[in-house]
């Protein structure tokens, strides 16, 4: 048998149930756990077989080394690194020792996926348990072998040993030679304090790292198998394009090329994928395209036309005394644009299918999707199905739908050969389920003194996710109408969870009337926003940046274009405050300088939120200066990156970020929070600078000439 740190190493064909697989892991220490982990967008969880044993488990083997196994994927947040740092702090091993089984289905029990900020805060406490509790039995063991009680003895770098008498000692891998211990974790055990802690709460240099910048690291796009063929399928000019005729005729004369023809699926395939490319160019095809008056200027209207009856979340006092009480009253109405994921990676599968047993390669961040959707195009029992998840580049939300997956696994099965399919950056953009275009209308109102009386905000089709609001009103509602997902009719394609989905749109809207409120009151936004507010921990996060940029109040417009805005998300609470120039002639905004201070709890690894939030604050300047999808009915019209701007290295501004200390409080989300204050936050910064106030996103040069036009 080979070492169980090599079990995860593609192995075609290789099919055993998870039982098995607990019957050859060997001797060692094993404990299982469950990871309570509700879904975080039901409709993506519906029917899902929710584990009632375990769904996670930690491994001791007679070596010495750790294994963790868990269905949770990495693609660039950095859980390989943080969730091995909790293992190996709570264990009391080195972190080299530690094996991070991750995404493969064979060996690793049901996860619902990564997505959400969720991997840290609801598997990290849980598998700090199982450590803690592995850590009790090998102590248990090291008492009867040193013969010394276990109040007596420590455990150091992965031995125990006699506190009086350091010399007698033993180490793990002795104590677990020839035995195998089984637990299940089913009550608190005792975890680490934060003064304990040796590599939690440290910097640590993510253990992926030598792998990607060497390009040894493998991708879906890596895998290959003998005998494999890439496929290239014809695609429709538009959504709901229907085929009225193709001529494969000059394709299938392309020397070595297979073509497929099945039901909707016309395919070409070849051992060398640019002449894939070149014979699926070679297809002559006529599509029937719908007609439809919706593009991405009459969207807005259409949404408020078709928005189901609103949901209330959040209301309270009276919003008609309010209403009357208030000498100020503002009324504004937020867009926002559909904006593609855009990742480095294309959606990219590899499917090896050997009699009735299939391996797949893919690009997904739910493994265990895609193992049911495999074996679901192939018609075959999904015990037949292993996923191994390679590293993922990228996937910000759009990578939790797996269509080529089905598509490699009906070509696998039609060809009887390997298949790889690799969307091309068209494919990507076209099949993405983008972030929704979205309305969000706001009714507010304060007195005199600055203090805000009511509010009365409704979101449409953004979603839930950051609506509702954080400052003491006391009388407010807020009304969501359609979620992310939208409903029958109300987008023309698909759209989907986006980095922090809603809480992009929501921020934006609620920060960006909030500065309005402020510059009307003629009060220095950031002294407006804590007369406003009585959440302590906001507060605290808010001077926290205020401090690190060194503000210095003044009402907006000043001339000196710097912005405030502040939110929640995953439970971290963020503030950004930025710095921006505005080119007046052309429209141009240049982002100078942006400070963000957050609270996550406990940071397991400071470097690795510090990365994070700088990921967030470059990929938030796309979508609040540039990104938005073109489109005329079905037909998408940014297809690659000559039109549709993302963020450029030229483009970055300095960037400061700020971790709150908070050990003593558990971890929560790093991968998304700091994303969803980059539209407000550049939006107040240009009124500060030229007085012009933007409402839709993203700000374009256009759209600023348009906004300072009407500022005079």
């Amino acid at each position: 048998m080979k070492p169980e740190r090599e079990l995860h190493e593609p192995v075609p064909g290789f099919q055993i149930t998870r039982r098995e697989f607990l019957k050859l892991t060997g001797g060692g220490i094993i404990v299982f756990f469950t990871v309570c982990e509700l879904p975080f967008f039901p409709e993506e969880a519906e029917g899902e077989p929710l584990p009632t044993d375990f769904n996670a488990f930690l491994k001791i083997g007679e070596d010495g080394r750790v294994s963790c196994f868990t269905g949770k994927i990495e693609m660039g947040q950095g859980v390989i690194t943080s969730l091995a740092q909790m293992l190996a702090d709570e264990l009391e091993v080195s972190i080299d020792s530690v094996d991070m089984v991750m995404g493969d289905t064979d060996l690793c029990p049901w996860d619902m996926g990564t997505f959400g900020s969720r991997t840290t805060r609801f598997f990290g406490p849980p598998l700090r348990a199982a450590a803690a509790e592995a850590r009790a039995v090998l102590l248990a063991l090291a008492s009867e072998r040193l013969r010394v009680r276990v109040q007596k003895l420590a455990v150091e770098n992965g031995e125990v040993f006699e506190k009086t008498r350091p010399g007698n000692r033993v180490a793990y891998a002795h104590l677990t030679r020839g035995k195998r211990i089984e637990r299940h974790l089913s009550g608190p055990v005792k975890l680490k304090d934060p003064y304990e802690f040796k590599l939690m709460h440290r910097p640590e240099l993510r253990r992926d790292a030598f792998e990607k910048v060497t390009g040894k690291a493998k991708y879906a796009g890596d895998i290959h198998v003998p005998g494999m063929l890439y496929a290239r399928i014809l695609r429709p000019p538009a959504h709901d394009a229907r085929l009225v005729s193709a001529d494969l005729s000059e394709a299938e004369k392309v020397e070595g090329v297979r073509i497929v023809r099945n039901r909707d699926l016309i395919a070409v395939l070849h051992p060398q994928p640019d002449l894939a490319e070149a014979a699926v160019l070679k297809i002559k095809a006529d599509f029937e395209r719908p007609k439809s008056d919706i593009d991405d200027k009459t969207i807005f209207n259409h949404l408020l036309k078709v928005a189901p009856a609103g949901s209330v979340l959040d209301s309270g006092g009276s919003l008609e005394t309010g209403e009357r009480e208030a000498k100020a009253h503002f009324d504004a109405t937020y867009l926002n644009s559909y904006v593609a994921h855009a990742p480095i990676e294309p959606h990219t599968a590899t499917v090896h299918l050997e009699g009735n047993h299939v391996t797949v390669w893919p690009s997904s961040q739910t493994p265990f999707r895609a193992k049911e959707e495999a074996a679901q195009a192939l018609g075959i029992s999904e015990e037949n199905v292993r996923v191994i998840s390679p590293f993922v580049g990228g996937g910000f939300g759009g990578k939790t739908r797996n269509l080529q997956v089905g598509e490699a696994a009906r070509l696998a099965r039609l060809t009887g050969k390997p298949v790889q399919v690799a969307w091309s950056r068209n494919e990507e953009f076209f099949y993405d389920s983008f972030r929704p275009a979205a309305v969000v209308k706001i009714r507010s109102g304060a007195t005199e003194h600055g203090d805000i009386l009511f509010w009365d905000y409704h979101v449409y089709f953004a979603g839930d996710r950051g609506a509702a609001h954080f400052y003491d009103i006391p009388n407010h509602r807020t009304v969501s109408y359609g979620g992310w997902g939208g409903t029958a009719g109300s987008h023309p394609f698909a759209t989907g969870a986006w980095r922090a989905p809603s809480n992009n749109t929501n921020t934006f809207a609620r920060e960006s009337q909030i500065d309005i409120m402020a510059a009307q009151a003629r009060m220095d936004p950031l002294v407006f926003r804590l007369q406003n507010m009585a959440d302590e921990k906001m507060k605290r996060v808010l001077k926290a940046a205020a401090e690190k940029f060194g503000w210095m109040k003044s009402p907006a417009p000043s001339g000196k274009g710097r912005g405030i805005a502040c939110g929640t998300d995953a439970g971290t609470y963020v503030a950004t405050i930025a710095e921006v120039e505005v080119d007046k002639r052309s429209g141009a905004v240049s982002v100078r300088r942006v400070v963000c201070a957050q609270d996550m709890g406990l940071s397991i690894n400071p470097e690795g939120a510090a990365i994070q939030i700088e990921g967030c604050i470059t990929m938030g300047m796309g979508y609040a200066l540039t990104e938005e999808i073109h489109f005329q009915g079905g037909d998408i019209l940014d297809l690659n990156f000559d039109t549709y701007e993302i963020p450029r290295f030229s483009w970055l501004p300095r960037i400061e970020t700020v971790i709150i200390e908070n050990p003593d409080s558990p971890p929560q989300g790093g991968g998304e929070p700091a994303i969803i204050t980059m539209g407000a936050v550049l939006a107040n910064a240009v009124f500060d600078a030229c007085g012009a106030r933007l409402f839709q996103l993203p700000m374009t040069p256009e759209r600023v000439k348009k906004a300072l036009a009407v500022a005079g």
